[in-house]
């Protein structure tokens, strides 16, 4: 049941993370920063927080149904390291280096700030 739960949320976020990128460069067509998946992986980063304020999984998550269902599979798939990974080697490819830090810190620093402040907010608020 655990791989049905992650199989299931993995494929909707994927589905999502794909349809949403495809939004997002139909209104930008900008050969820069990368900012679709930057844009989902924020995204990714915040929503995972507020499922996980609102949510506690418990002392073991891999346990916990709604656990493996959103945080495994649908925002485990929604965001994506490898396609930020071949992104960032682009913007070096290209000697775009300082779109290449600012995706890379921007990435980085912003999805692990966006994650705490959004637990924290939503602790704050339940």
């Amino acid at each position: 049941m655990s791989i049905t739960l992650v199989a299931i949320g993995g494929a909707i976020g994927a589905v999502l993370r794909y349809l949403l990128g495809l939004f997002i460069m139909s209104k930008r067509r900008n050969e820069g920063l990368p900012i679709s998946m930057l844009i989902v992986n924020l995204l990714g980063a915040f929503g995972l927080g507020v499922f996980i304020g609102v949510y506690n999984p418990g002392p073991e998550p891999l346990q916990n149904s709604l656990y493996l269902l959103f945080s495994i599979g649908f925002f485990g798939a929604f965001t994506t390291f490898s396609t930020f990974s071949v992104e960032a080697m682009q913007l070096i490819q290209r000697r775009q280096f300082k779109l290449f830090w600012t995706y890379v810190l921007v990435s980085v620093f912003g999805s692990i700030i966006l994650f705490g402040l959004s637990v924290a907010v939503t602790l704050q608020l339940t």
